[in-house]
């Protein structure tokens, strides 16, 4: 087997699956998002051992994904928030979920159903910004900016 590269291609993909690929990550957003930010409630919800929870929590915080804010003085106890950055993983979550409903699970075997604003179930679907098609794979075109690289990898040996 083949050692990994040294210098992996360049990849926002996998600079974000550094913060948020971490297991229990998600999941912690999933349910800060739902309104369930204190400890007892993540750990009840998501399963994680308290210690490795605490670790996830603490280095979304540190990466400004979730803030921290005091709910008890005695004791003094926190509960967790999403900021900005944390609420535009929402999306990602949502078209995650609609991804293993569709391809995971029977269709009456869904566990959580979100409804929109409009009172319509909600199914994410991404679309271009400029133009608002729905976005296929067949339509898009990728353009490295890494110097160095091209579709198909470095454009020297590395």
């Amino acid at each position: 087997m083949a050692a990994a590269p040294k210098n992996p291609r360049p990849c926002s993909i996998a600079d974000a699956l550094a913060l948020v690929g971490e297991k229990y990550s998600l999941l912690v957003l999933r349910e800060v998002c739902l309104g369930n930010g204190r400890f007892d409630q993540l750990v009840r919800n998501i399963g994680a051992p308290r210690d490795i929870l605490a670790t996830r929590l603490r280095r979304l915080v540190d990466a400004g994904v979730l803030t921290r804010q005091p709910y008890s003085e005695r004791p003094q106890r926190f509960e967790y928030r999403p900021t900005r950055a944390g609420l535009e993983l929402e999306p990602v979550l949502m078209t995650l979920m609609e991804w293993g409903d569709r391809h995971l699970r029977a269709d009456d075997d869904r566990p959580m159903v979100v409804e929109h604003a409009c009172g319509s179930e909600l199914v994410p679907q991404v679309t271009c910004r400029a133009c608002g098609d729905t976005v296929r794979h067949e339509d898009l075109t990728a353009h490295p900016q890494a110097p160095g690289w091209t579709v198909t990898g470095p454009t020297v040996a590395r």
